[in-house]
């Protein structure tokens, strides 16, 4: 079975085709600057890269995606009939899914609902939706929900301590993100351990430009750091993490924002690139703290706390742990990060191997703890498309064995 992977933004859509018969992954891309000046569509196969001329809208992007994924000369599939399913990341679930699901009429519908909680993602992933129900009416499709791993939180982690009535008439609560990822670092990570995934309890560090941190109990999600939005938790590229709600009013009278201008400035104006002044990517922060530039390891010092924080946490919550697993951009390439998290864990039975993390190997497993650390510590190159396409497949292998 060959899967199409979508995750459509509001000027971008991601593509990855893969084969489900051995996880193959055929070709991916990206449709960039959709109904913006210079659009560009990237193709990326067999080693090579290819770009083409863009699409004026997300219907124009599926169909020159479909063209370029058959093209006789290039393409790495003879026909559409080649594609069995589609799987689309779709942000939030809230309340009402917490499982990925066929796409219906009815539940299009349904999802309607909870545009408030997510207007920026959800709306634009159903534009994708749509898109390929044009280009492939009779292929099924399949909504895979970055919230649907965390609906298993107990009340107590998920609440927040506001008036229980607005909890019920306004569904605000942590909803949690990143779920595709957690869930597959956890399947991973079960297999290094040699324990079915029921058995395991983890914590899982997803850090990238956004980050998120999860206490994995039994295999399943039970306190993830991010909240009603993507914007709690720990230090990220742009978002400040975790504050006091006051600030929001406090600092916008000063700087003359009301709560749009004040949320706007939290998710794109704070955590790395405000606190160094440098960028939100790491890279160039740490390029400016080895010069001995003091905010940008003052950056670098803040986004490590917050994360150690959170293990601590977690590490209560659960009682006990497995592993910690570092995925994502950072938590897979950043060996100075990881030591820095790491250090003075010791009394918890987490020891890293410096040695070890320092020489790791990109794009590859990794255990970085020592041999004496009670909590052995991972690498897991994290892979959120083949979840999602290892769901789409197990959806669509259902409806096939109900037809039959």
């Amino acid at each position: 079975m060959k899967i199409l992977v979508i995750n459509a933004g509001s000027s971008s859509l991601k593509y990855q085709l893969l084969d489900m018969k051995t996880e193959k992954l055929l070709a991916k891309g990206l449709c960039d600057r959709i109904g913006l000046p210079k659009p560009v569509i990237e193709y990326k196969h067999n080693g090579q890269v290819q770009t083409f001329e863009g699409a004026k809208n997300h219907d124009e992007a599926i169909a020159k995606v479909l063209e370029i994924l058959t093209n006789k000369e290039y393409g790495v599939v003879k026909s559409l009939n080649e594609i069995e399913a589609v799987g689309h990341r779709f942000v939030q679930g809230g309340w009402l899914f917490s499982e990925s699901v066929l796409v219906t009429d009815e539940v299009m519908k349904t999802l309607k609902k909870l545009d408030d909680l997510a207007p920026l993602h959800n709306p634009a992933n159903a534009r994708g939706v749509l898109a390929c129900s044009k280009a492939m009416p009779n292929v099924p499709q399949v909504l895979v929900f970055d919230t649907a791993f965390h609906s298993t939180m107990p009340e107590k982690a998920f609440m927040y301590a506001i008036d229980y009535k607005d909890y019920e008439k306004y569904h605000v609560r942590k909803y949690g993100f990143h779920g595709s990822s957690h869930k597959f670092i956890t399947l991973e990570a079960s297999k290094i351990l040699g324990k079915k995934p029921e058995e395991v309890n983890l914590i899982t560090c997803h850090l990238g430009n956004g980050s998120s941190i999860s206490a994995i109990k039994n295999g399943q999600s039970v306190d993830t750091s991010m909240g009603l939005t993507p914007l709690q938790g720990v230090v990220m590229g742009t978002r400040s993490g975790d504050i006091d709600p006051s600030l929001i009013q406090y600092l916008g009278k000063k700087k003359k924002l009301d709560v749009d201008g004040m949320t706007n400035y939290l998710n794109k104006q704070c955590g790395l690139l405000g606190i160094s002044g440098v960028s939100s990517d790491q890279r160039e922060v740490i390029a400016k703290a080895k010069a001995g530039d003091h905010r940008s390891q003052l950056a670098l010092d803040m986004l490590a706390y917050s994360v150690k924080k959170y293990i601590g946490s977690y590490m209560a919550v659960l009682g006990s742990c497995d592993a910690i697993v570092f995925a994502g951009g950072i938590g897979e390439n950043g060996a100075e990060t990881r030591e820095a998290i790491c250090e003075g864990l010791e009394n918890l039975g987490i020891v890293l191997d410096k040695k070890k993390n320092a020489n790791f190997h990109r794009g590859e497993i990794e255990v970085i703890s020592t041999a004496k650390s009670k909590v052995k510590i991972f690498i897991i190159p994290t892979n959120e498309e083949l979840m999602m396409a290892r769901e789409t497949k197990q959806i669509v292998d259902g409806l096939k064995k109900h037809k039959k």
